[in-house]
C-alpha cells in the first residue's frame, strides 16, 4: 500500500464520517470502451452494405478527436445530452461516407448502449467496499456527466441504492474541479468538509476540486500512474479500494 503523501495536521489523516467517491474509472471499470464501439461498427457495416468496420472505427476516432473538445463543457454541465453527443458523433462519422440515412446514425447510437452496457464492469473490490461500509459511514458520489449518460450507469449495476447522496454535474450546473460540486453534496449530508473523504482517480479534476474544497483526497491509482510537476498532491495514494480498510483501522 502506498503511504500517505501530506497528511492533513500533525502527521494524522483526519477522521471521517462521510466517504464520497467518483464513478468512472473510479468504481466502473471502461477499459473496454474502444472494444464496444469496434462491436459497434461491425453491427452497422452488418447492417449497411459499403460500409468497413474498421474504416468506420477509424473515422469514428477521428471523429471524436475533433468533436469532443467542442463539446465536452456542454456535455459536463448539461447543456447538451448523452443521447445528443452520440447521435451527432455518429452522424459524422457516417457522412464521412456519403451515409446520411437518419435510421442507420440512430442503430448506431442503441448498438452502442448495448455493446457499452455488456462491455463495462464495476472493479471488482467495489462490490465489497460498498458492502460493508453501508451503515457504516455517509456514502456519496460526485461525478461529472450528462444526467442521461451517468443515470445510465448508476442502473446498470444498481448503484443507486448504495449512496446517501448522488451530485451530478449535469444536474446541478456545476462540475469538478469547481469546489462548489462538493460543497452540494456535503450541504446534503449535513457534514462539513474535516469529516468526509474523497475517493477518486484523476488527479485533475478529483484531487483537485477535493482538496479545494477542504477534503480529504484518495487518489486512487490502480494503474500505477506517476504524478508530474504541477499535479495536485493527493493527501492518500492507494492502488485499491480494498486499502481504505486498512487505512481506516489506523485512523480510528
Amino acid at each position: 500500500m502506498t503511504l500517505p503523501v501530506t497528511p492533513k495536521t500533525g502527521g494524522l489523516l483526519k477522521p471521517r464520517q462521510a466517504l464520497l467517491f467518483d464513478l468512472d474509472d473510479t468504481l466502473i471499470d471502461e477499459r473496454e470502451h474502444q472494444q464496444a464501439v469496434m462491436q459497434t461498427c461491425g453491427t452497422i457495416a452488418s447492417l449497411q452494405d459499403g460500409l468497413d468496420a474498421v474504416r468506420l472505427f477509424e473515422a469514428n476516432q477521428e471523429v471524436w478527436r475533433a468533436y469532443w473538445p467542442e463539446v465536452e463543457g456542454q456535455w459536463t454541465l448539461g447543456l447538451l445530452d448523452g443521447a445528443a453527443l452520440s447521435l451527432e458523433a455518429w452522424h459524422r462519422t457516417l457522412r464521412a461516407y456519403g451515409c446520411v440515412d437518419e435510421s442507420v446514425a440512430k442503430v448506431a447510437v442503441e448498438a452502442l448502449a448495448g455493446h457499452t452496457h455488456a462491455a463495462y464492469r464495476l472493479y471488482e473490490d467495489v462490490p465489497e467496499l460498498l458492502g460493508l461500509l453501508k451503515g457504516r459511514l455517509l456514502l456519496g458520489m460526485i461525478t461529472n456527466g450528462a444526467s442521461d449518460t451517468q443515470r445510465e450507469r448508476l442502473g446498470w449495476f444498481d448503484l443507486k441504492r448504495h449512496f446517501d447522496v448522488i451530485v451530478i454535474s449535469g444536474e446541478v450546473g456545476v462540475a469538478k474541479p469547481d469546489p462548489a460540486i462538493f460543497g452540494l453534496a456535503l450541504d446534503n449530508l449535513a457534514i462539513s468538509e474535516d469529516q468526509a473523504w474523497y475517493v477518486g482517480d484523476s488527479l485533475r479534476t478529483d484531487m483537485a476540486g477535493a482538496k479545494a474544497a477542504g477534503l480529504t483526497a484518495v487518489w486512487l491509482n490502480r494503474h500505477g500512474s506517476k504524478r508530474t510537476a504541477g499535479d495536485p498532491e493527493p493527501d492518500l495514494e492507494i492502488e485499491s479500494l480494498t486499502e481504505l480498510f486498512t487505512v481506516f483501522a489506523g485512523t480510528e
